[in-house]
């Protein structure tokens, strides 16, 4: 049998314990005698942007994720307004000549084509921005809106739209004038389009009647190829007919967030926008890299701008070790390797306690009143539970304080509820929101905790139960997600300062029973009920949400522990009280121990 060294070049190192190691390295942990070997997840992301100045839809994009360019649109009303994107935010530069929706657009940040549009009725007006102005050029041969176009603005493509009616028309140009060439084979408007004059991509659109018909363009001709996954309008971006991506939306449905990746052959489905939406522009250098922006949520219009970037190293989430009891609803405190679970619902009320210790799972002193959906904070050695529903159903305000070997009654929170969320340490912490008797009477109570007192503090802007939260003491909080009454779901995020609650930025998908991991700078928001039952967790930086890999099971009344990038998923529901687990790593890298053989 070969030897390792002979395979990689290199013999397996010993180290003490994990640490100096990279991605792809097997070595020997002489701390715990094992060989261990660390890989790199890696996948396809949506990362949020700064968002356009002008909210709208129907505008047209031109250039790469870096150096984009976005212009025209429907505010309302028609607008002319261009801005340049950097990578990082957009700026406003010089209005197009003619205010308008529905155009074509092409070519680069410093170098780019509108083409066509509607703006009350359907326009040839063909324009060309060097950079800093826009000059009127040679028109379109056939006036239309909802085309797509690709290219360069001295080697153009343009082709479908509406205009009297739905066309296939295609005309190239030159830098100075419009050509008519051969149609497309399927008439349509609001299509993905992407490539160059001589090797272009069409895909999907409205016949009428969604569609997901894909043609390839050989500079001469269009071929009918392999068909999106799921039929529709949509933007697109991408190099050649080779590379493409087809971008959110508008199915039978409605809005979508839908993305398909085109490697030549066939279309995949990857990595969901973060916000669903119809009528957006997209541009990019390939299917790997590529931005969005604008479009219509139906409504409202929207600014919002996505970077797209393939095959980066992601967060990564793997399973973990179960619970010893089923267990949704619980409280927790600790971190990912030193974690501790307490109260809950394992189909009737518990007081159990279990403590993490990075391997496994071990029953400790139980809590000295059962109950569920409780709020805890704290570490593995010194946690707070308190409020939650206990028997019979009416909500408590009994607060307890572990010590690490046992629970301890200490003052009642002012106000009893359930469903409340919590943050800090075991002598500075925070519980706000939650759900009073009669039930569905949401609540935005925050009280503070000092270590032997429970005082009133600043409400939320939002009452609330069943939401995400978590903080570092009781100066510095997180809450979002949630439900709120009759009985709707928010996405709203607020931020506590020590003295008042700030709303800050959404989570893309509003949600309740949202498990959350992490702390005001920082946090990771994960599974809950949309309704159905949601697998999406978004990463949180201080200022927006992101989606990140999602979890392997969708969950409902599970709970989060730990940090933003070191997190745990814990028990919860699916269509049965779950003992499950799930880790997550942020940085992606993965250690597996390896089990070893004899010849």
């Amino acid at each position: 049998m070969a030897k390792y060294k002979d395979l990689v070049g290199t013999a397996v190192r010993n180290i003490a314990g994990d640490d100096g190691v990279v991605a792809g390295q097997l070595w020997y942990n002489t701390t715990e005698n094992e060989y261990r070997y660390q890989r790199q997840f890696k996948g396809n992301a949506w990362s949020t942007g700064n968002a356009l100045n002008t909210a709208r839809k129907g505008l047209g994009g031109a250039g790469i994720q870096t150096a984009a360019l976005g212009f025209g649109g429907n505010v309302p009303p028609y607008t002319g307004a261009t801005e340049q994107y950097d990578g990082t935010s957009w700026t406003e530069v010089n209005d197009l000549n003619q205010a308008r929706e529905y155009m074509a657009g092409l070519g680069s940040y410093t170098a780019a084509i509108a083409a066509g549009g509607y703006l009350g009725d359907k326009t040839g007006n063909s324009e060309t921005w060097n950079g800093t102005n826009w000059a009127e050029g040679n028109n379109l041969n056939q006036n239309r809106y909802q085309l797509t176009g690709c290219g360069t603005s001295t080697a153009g493509l343009v082709f479908g739209g509406n205009g009297p009616s739905i066309t296939g028309k295609t005309e190239t140009y030159d830098g100075t004038s419009y050509t008519e060439v051969n149609d497309l084979n399927t008439a349509r408007r609001d299509l993905g389009g992407s490539g160059t004059q001589t090797s272009a991509l069409a895909y999907g659109g409205d016949t009428p009647g969604v569609t997901a018909n894909t043609e390839s363009w050989n500079g001469s001709s269009w071929t009918e190829i392999a068909d999106l996954n799921t039929a529709r309008r949509l933007a697109g971006a991408g190099t050649d007919n080779t590379n493409a991506l087809g971008i959110g939306g508008e199915t039978p449905g409605g809005v979508s967030a839908l993305t398909e990746s085109w490697n030549g052959t066939s279309w995949t489905e990857v990595t969901d926008l973060n916000v669903a939406r119809q009528e957006l522009a997209a541009t990019g250098a390939s299917n790997s890299s590529a931005v969005a922006f604008g479009g219509n949520l139906n409504p409202p219009n929207v600014g919002f701008t996505e970077e797209w970037n393939a095959n980066v190293a992601i967060g990564a989430w793997v399973t973990g070790t179960n619970l010893n009891t089923v267990t949704a609803s619980a409280a927790t405190s600790g971190t990912q390797t030193a974690g501790l679970l307490f109260s809950g619902d394992t189909g009737s009320r518990t007081a159990k306690t279990e403590l993490w210790n990075g391997t496994s799972w071990a029953e400790v002193n139980d809590l000295n009143e059962a109950r569920n959906v409780p709020s805890g904070f704290g570490t593995q050695t010194a946690a707070i539970c308190a409020g939650g529903l206990p028997n019979p159903p009416a909500t408590t305000g009994k607060t307890e304080s572990w010590n690490g070997a046992i629970w301890t009654e200490v003052n009642d929170l002012n106000t009893s509820r359930m469903g409340l969320s919590a943050g800090g340490t075991q002598t500075s912490g925070l519980a706000f929101g939650g759900n009073v008797t009669p039930f569905n009477t949401a609540r935005a109570l925050n009280e503070s905790w000092n270590g032997s007192s429970w005082t009133e503090v600043g409400d939320m802007n939002t009452a609330r139960w069943y939401s995400g939260g978590g903080g570092a003491s009781n100066t510095s909080a997180i809450v979002t997600g949630g439900e709120i009454p009759s009985p709707d779901s928010t996405a709203a995020t607020e931020i506590w300062n020590g003295s008042a609650w700030t709303e800050v930025n959404d989570l893309n998908v509003t949600r309740y029973t949202v498990a959350l991991a992490g702390e005001a700078t920082a946090a990771i928001a994960f599974s809950g009920n949309t309704p159905p039952v949601s697998t999406v967790a978004e990463l949180w930086n201080g200022t927006s949400w992101s989606n990140v890999q999602n979890t392997p099971t969708g969950k409902t009344s599970s709970k989060g522990i730990g940090t933003s990038t070191n997190a745990l998923q814990v028990g919860g529901y699916t269509n049965t009280f779950v003992a499950t687990v799930e880790e997550w790593n942020g940085t992606g890298l993965v250690t597996t121990t390896v089990t070893t053989t004899s010849d």
